[in-house]
């Protein structure tokens, strides 16, 4: 059985011994913290975000697709083969594809031209993993994201409209929650500040404890929308992107805690 496999079985077994409490923390980071601990004194010292670090690295450095290639060749604004650092540095512009990158998209973008799978041919699954991986190189690393460039100034504008824009059936936006309602309560979770608290934006992806899934910020903001009644955006499009920009450029400075343990 390889270690994979071993960190999984650890793994689920923790999960099923682990006991939610039922008093709740007032603060969000505290209760993940204390649900950290009990988890890793439980699990061995094993959490699931491991497992898919793990998984992600197989994936990263296995030769794949049509092309039988790794990623080890995919630069994430550093150079060729440079991670550490790099999630800090995300979205920004690539001259390769002329485009405005995230971390999930700049992955997407490496499958297809290094390893010649097709869009429609991608796992989301796959990219998550990938990108706990590389997000794992990342921990205790600033973020300096600061659009510079024409087409990051664009973007981020776009991100800042779209994170003020009222819409939908309820009449609702981003603001209304991580501005207007900050430390009003969301059932749980009281809203974070998205423009204030830069935390918010530097913790991601993360897995979430609550419903026992790997998330990236893209899984974040598509989940907002729903829960604002509004047609989620598409994995690795302009909006998601843009608003990923606007959003880690306010978490500039932040020390990153990744791959994030939230609720």
């Amino acid at each position: 059985m390889g270690r994979f496999w071993r960190l999984v079985g650890a793994a689920v077994l923790a999960l099923f011994s682990l006991v939610v409490l039922a008093q709740e923390e007032d603060d969000p980071v505290k209760e993940a913290e204390k649900q950290k601990k009990q988890l890793l004194e439980q699990s061995g010292g094993i959490l699931p975000s491991d497992l898919y670090v793990e998984q992600g690295e197989q994936l990263f450095k296995a030769r794949r697709g049509p092309k039988n290639a790794s990623l080890e060749a995919c630069d994430f604004g550093r150079g060729p083969g440079k991670l550490e650092g790099v999630v800090g540095r995300l979205p920004r512009y690539f001259f390769d594809t002329r485009k405005v990158e995230d971390l999930d998209s700049r992955i997407r973008t490496c499958m297809i031209r290094l390893q010649g799978f097709q869009p429609q041919d991608i796992r989301r699954s796959d990219v998550v993993a990938i990108a706990f991986y590389i997000a794992s190189l990342s921990n205790e690393q600033p973020v300096t994201v600061r659009p510079l460039m024409p087409q990051e100034k664009k973007l981020y504008e776009l991100g800042e409209q779209l994170f003020y824009l009222r819409a939908g059936p309820r009449d609702m936006g981003c603001a209304t929650c991580h501005v207007t309602y900050v430390g009003k309560r969301a059932g749980v979770l009281p809203y974070s500040d998205i423009l204030k608290d830069k935390r918010a934006a530097s913790h991601w992806p993360a897995f979430r404890y609550s419903n026992d899934q790997a998330w990236t910020m893209a899984d974040r903001i598509r989940a907002c929308y729903a829960n604002l009644g509004m047609p989620a955006p598409d994995f690795y499009s302009e909006p998601i992107i843009a608003l990923t920009l606007f959003m880690n450029t306010q978490a500039r400075g932040a020390r990153m805690d990744l791959p994030g343990f939230i609720r």
